[in-house]
């Protein structure tokens, strides 16, 4: 049994997480941001103090869609760099056997080649609508990986592409892209407006095979180069919107406001790197995966969406 920390425990991809390492019998310390703030490193400390663990995941962050990360730039950055250099320096301090760092997709520059693969996340610099959030992860890899250099601590730093599936966040101003549409085509009848022309491509992770992703490589993977986690399948926002509608069975209008940003143009990873080094193949396809987390949604949309 091993003692683990997992930081954004209460959220999406924590909670599943934290789900399945109970699940296997492991010492579970879940931390939740009404508990312990991480950007502050009096709070970081207490929280590694309290919990005393062999391994930690680190998923906290604040995080939203287009227009959440237009209205929050600065916050974004502070608070993501903030918490990611105050539980590195934390699991520094405690001597920490292992700390899986969670990345993201957004850091990738705005223009890369796709699929997007790891040796190109320093080409250029990310879509500007989230660049502030998507640099403060690339700066916590930087600190991963010289915090490993001069203190050997083992961290690893995985990039995961575009999550969903059940307990998503379902709160329009905040939520992203599939919860969003998810939400609207089951509670609308005649229209949804959308943001964009419809055209950006996005390749979606079932959380559950992204929680697999993370568990195999806190088993398996020690390399100091980060690693994508992707669904090998890039599909455009209008043919999503298609897949949403269809699976909520939704037969309204569907109208784009092109007045409002569509974000980077394309975004799909290379999980070549993942599947080779620690064996990582996403299993659920989109469309399950989509009739999943609406089916979860129509049940529990006055809790999901805070009502």
């Amino acid at each position: 049994m091993t003692r683990v920390l997992v930081t954004g425990g209460g959220g999406f991809l924590g909670s599943h997480l934290v789900e399945r390492l109970e699940s296997e019998g492991h010492d579970v310390f879940s931390a939740r941001q009404a508990e312990y703030d991480l950007t502050s490193p009096e709070s970081a400390a207490r929280l590694f103090d309290d919990a005393a663990p062999d391994l930690v995941f680190h998923l906290a962050a604040e995080v939203g869609g287009i227009g959440a990360n237009r209205a929050n730039p600065g916050r974004y950055w502070y608070a993501n760099l903030s918490m990611g250099l105050n539980v590195l320096e934390q699991a520094r301090l405690h001597e920490t056997p292992k700390l899986v760092i969670s990345g993201t997709v957004c850091s990738y520059p705005k223009f890369a080649p796709v699929p997007f693969r790891e040796a190109t996340l320093w080409d250029g610099y990310p879509e500007e609508t989230n660049a502030p959030y998507g640099v403060a992860k690339k700066a916590v890899l930087v600190g991963a990986q010289a915090y490993r250099e001069q203190y050997e601590l083992n961290t690893v730093f995985l990039l995961p592409t575009n999550l969903y599936g059940p307990r998503d966040n379902f709160d329009l101003e905040t939520s992203h892209v599939i919860p969003a549409l998810i939400r609207k085509m089951v509670e609308a009848e005649e229209e949804v407006v959308l943001w964009g022309d419809g055209s950006p491509t996005r390749e979606f992770l079932y959380v559950e095979d992204c929680v697999d992703g993370f568990v195999m490589a806190a088993e398996h993977y020690d390399d100091p180069e980060p690693a994508n986690l992707g669904a090998s399948r890039e599909i455009s926002i209008r043919e999503l919107a298609e897949v949403v509608a269809e699976v909520a069975g939704y037969e309204g209008e569907i109208v784009w406001d092109t007045s409002k940003p569509g974000g980077q143009p394309r975004r799909s990873v290379d999980g070549s790197r993942a599947q080779e080094l620690f064996g990582f193949e996403a299993r659920t396809g989109l469309g399950d995966g989509i009739e999943r987390t609406v089916a979860w949604y129509r049940s529990n949309r006055v809790a999901s969406v805070g009502s």
